[in-house]
């Protein structure tokens, strides 16, 4: 690991302007000529291309980061910004088949859970969408108010997520 590469990451990461990214695009740019095959440089320069609204150029970098052994949490967090990008970009497929993988990864990163609900909702899939947040509430929200209702949270989700996979349950009385 090169300690100064990544200080000098972390000082452009600091110093970024969300609204003009720019400079953080061409101090990256430096970066990347000169470490190429770095991970983190990868993941770093695609989420400058990510927040400067160039999302096809910043899919490529998302890819070759984890490509190049991204690992820990910036690997979590190339996941998300990645199938994210993905969904924004209307390939939606292709967002919630990363999110499968990265949550088999991470299976307790609320992020991923939380990201990978709006993929399901893009993808029509409303009710196992909302299932997915509660079950995110019902598993990682420690809540006095919650915590006596979780049973019944996680049925509900349960049912919502068997609406989108079966259509509506009927009532065995109905003619």
């Amino acid at each position: 690991m090169d300690q100064e590469l990544y200080e000098e990451l972390d000082r452009i990461f600091a110093a970024r302007d969300r609204a003009d990214m720019a400079p953080t695009i061409e101090a990256l740019q430096v970066l990347y000529q000169e470490h190429p095959h770095d991970a983190r440089v990868l993941y770093e320069i695609g989420g400058a291309y990510d927040t400067a609204g160039e999302e096809l150029t910043a899919l490529g970098f998302y890819e070759r980061a984890v490509a190049a052994g991204l690992h820990g949490d910036l690997r979590r967090r190339c996941y998300l910004q990645h199938g994210s990008t993905l969904r924004n970009l209307g390939r939606v497929d292709d967002s919630l088949s990363l999110f499968s993988r990265a949550r088999a990864e991470f299976p307790d990163s609320v992020a991923l859970g939380a990201f990978e609900a709006l993929s399901l909702h893009a993808a029509g899939r409303t009710s196992t969408a909302l299932a997915s947040a509660l079950l995110l509430l019902a598993e990682h929200v420690d809540s006095e108010d919650l915590n006596r209702y979780k049973p019944a949270v996680r049925g509900n989700a349960e049912y919502l997520a068997s609406l989108d996979e079966t259509g509506p349950v009927e009532s065995s009385d109905q003619a």
